[in-house]
């Protein structure tokens, strides 16, 4: 599938990994909407990708109806890569005996999972309507963003890897829903990653995850996410699949 003159949504578009795939899609020629909550650096990305700035938040089905029409007033809607969502740590039962809080674990599994849903059927319905770009009635593809949590979840990660089991968890049936309509659906598993929250972490901290991966010893670059988006997202043949993206790594219990 060729970028050039479509446009591409991408939740959490700002900063970090949606930043990257933001940067990387519009250098390959779309025209990308960036919805995120801070406006910021969602105006700030925006200008610097030439595209435009939507600040939604990703469980409204208004903000997300707004985001997806103006995304197809730039160009017909080919891509839609969720990257929108939150880490939170708490344990099924904390140390002092008390029970892991439902009010947080609600909103961990609203915003990451249901969230990513929701921006999935909308912009679906966007796509189902554009013309076919190719003999085969490709209308376009969705990436999603689960986690290596989402598989070996680490103590205190319950309601993060709940969330991102449920992303992958969603992949093959999205993506056979929507073969109907010539769609495709992908999701990627990130391991550690070199984000603006990572950052805060002191170097010795950053250091001792690196030494975590199996090889390369070092974090991932936003940039790599932002790549092997791109893949998904052109690569006519990837359809339904979950790929870990994480140098190898495995997560121990802590």
């Amino acid at each position: 599938m060729d970028l050039t003159d479509t446009s591409a949504l991408v939740t959490g578009g700002a900063s970090g990994l949606g930043g990257a795939t933001a940067d990387l899609l519009a250098s390959r020629g779309a025209r990308v909407v960036i919805v995120d909550l801070n406006e910021e650096l969602g105006k700030a990305k925006a200008l610097a990708t030439g595209g435009l700035f939507v600040k939604a938040d990703v469980t409204e089905t208004a903000d997300v109806e707004a985001a997806v029409a103006a995304a197809a007033e730039l160009g017909p809607l080919r891509s839609v890569v969720n990257c929108a969502g939150i880490g939170r740590v708490a344990r099924t039962i904390n140390r002092d005996g008390s029970p892991h809080d439902l009010d947080l674990y609600k909103t961990v599994i609203e915003i990451n999972l249901v969230g990513t849903f929701n921006v999935i059927r909308i912009a679906a319905g966007a796509m189902a309507t554009a013309e076919p770009a190719d003999e085969h009635g490709s209308r376009g593809a969705i990436v999603n963003t689960s986690s290596v949590a989402g598989i070996e979840g680490q103590t205190g990660q319950v309601a993060y890897s709940s969330s991102k089991g449920g992303i992958m968890g969603m992949t093959l049936p999205v993506a056979r829903d929507l073969s109907a309509i010539g769609v495709r659906c992908n999701t990627i598993c990130p391991g550690l990653f070199r984000t603006p929250l990572m950052a805060e972490l002191p170097e010795a901290a950053i250091e001792g995850l690196s030494n975590s991966v199996l090889f390369p010893k070092r974090l991932g670059e936003a940039r790599e996410f932002a790549e092997l988006t791109a893949f998904l997202l052109t690569a006519d043949y990837m359809n339904g699949e979950i790929i870990r993206l994480d140098g190898g790594i495995r997560f121990q219990p802590k």
